[in-house]
């Protein structure tokens, strides 16, 4: 507002000593002089508001011209005010208003060359000169609104990308710190139910047999280390600048779970079926955690009665199958330890369920648990 105000005043009192200095005793032209400065005032003081209220502003300044044609002034100075409000309505309103404008500044003008004592029909330069001025008005307004919109999409899509890649980089953040949740839950719980059964063990065998406590002592020295590589290679992605390029665990390292299980006492079946071949990184891995993360819920909770846990791999034409089978009686585990098992389980399906796979997990029908899992495999896997 205080922009078109400044840039009304000089205009307005160019105006104001265009009129006096024309001024005939009390008349301009054929007019009041006083006729004539409140139709000047009218034309253009409205002018400070018109990108507040440009329909309105027009419309005011269209009626002050109307009075102007119908006191018979004919032209003036001040009527550029009107090709201005049509040109704020160009800009800033509808297209609707934007012709009606148009429209309604032409027909002022046929009508002001009518009623000027000066007109000529026959000499159409003036009529053509001030359309052309009008419609470069109108075609500016038109183009300064498109540009307005363009530069407005613009900006409201450089927004939207700016939130959508916050969000992204938010989900990827909250997505790596679940997986690195995932794999700490599963080595530190694997690693650390290793280590304690080995513990117990050397701590009742150390005097009646050394030797075997001397194993036990070996088995937790080697887990610890492997816990060790293994939480070092998960922390790596922390470290800033730094990449990390240990390879993940897969079936093919089932074979070390599986001694680790048979050092801590478990007895331990381990059959691959199927025609066995490469999987992708991903499913290797989950495969790997899924076998770990129950077996290490089998030696916490399965209970000493364990006889028989049986793994089984097998490779189907379309999913990878994974069985683990116990006969002890930790399904009847309740407490603190039942609620270990189904945090367990709950990282089970995330794993999975990343791969459209599926995961049961349950008593059995006579006695002792089971883990199904079921990792879909793409037709293209070799």
């Amino acid at each position: 507002m205080l922009v078109d105000a400044l840039s009304v005043a000089p205009f307005l009192l160019l105006c104001l000593g265009t009129i006096l200095g024309y001024a005939d005793g009390d008349r301009v032209d054929y007019i009041p002089a006083p006729l004539h400065l409140a139709i000047t005032f009218a034309l253009l003081l409205p002018l400070t508001l018109r990108r507040t209220f440009p329909a309105v502003v027009f419309a005011v300044v269209a009626l002050a011209a109307a009075v102007q044609l119908v006191s018979g002034a004919g032209l003036m100075a001040a009527d550029f005010a009107v090709v201005v409000a049509m040109y704020t309505v160009a800009a800033r309103c509808r297209w609707a208003w934007a012709l009606t404008a148009l429209g309604v500044v032409e027909v002022g003008l046929v009508l002001a060359i009518v009623q000027s004592p000066y007109a000529d029909w026959g000499d159409w330069d003036a009529f053509v000169a001030y359309t052309f001025l009008i419609l470069l008005f109108w075609v500016t307004g038109l183009y300064v609104k498109i540009r307005r919109r363009y530069f407005t999409g613009l900006e409201e899509r450089a927004q939207w990308l700016e939130r959508e890649r916050d969000a992204r980089t938010q989900a990827a953040a909250a997505e790596e710190r679940e997986r690195i949740a995932r794999e700490m839950h599963d080595v530190v719980a694997h690693s650390l139910s290793v280590m304690v059964v080995q513990a117990d063990g050397a701590t009742y065998a150390i005097d009646a047999d050394p030797a075997r406590a001397r194993v036990a002592l070996e088995t937790i020295a080697a887990t610890g280390r492997a816990a060790l590589a293994e939480v070092r290679g998960i922390l790596g992605v922390l470290r800033e600048g730094e990449e990390e390029y240990t390879p993940q665990p897969g079936i093919g390292q089932l074979d070390q779970v599986i001694g680790q299980m048979r050092g801590a006492g478990l007895p331990v079946e381990f059959t691959v079926e199927g025609h066995q071949r490469r999987l992708g990184a991903g499913v290797e891995l989950t495969a790997y955690r899924v076998i770990q993360e129950a077996l290490t819920n089998t030696l916490k909770h399965a209970g000493p009665g364990v006889n028989r846990v049986q793994v089984r791999v097998h490779y189907r034409d379309h999913a990878l199958e994974l069985r683990i089978l116990d006969d002890g009686w930790g399904a009847s585990v309740t407490g603190a330890e039942g609620n270990d098992r189904g945090h367990g389980l709950i990282g089970m399906r995330e794993r999975v369920s990343v791969f459209g796979g599926s995961v049961r997990a349950g008593p059995r029908a006579g006695e002792g648990f089971e883990v199904v899992a079921s990792l879909p495999l793409r037709s293209s896997t070799t």
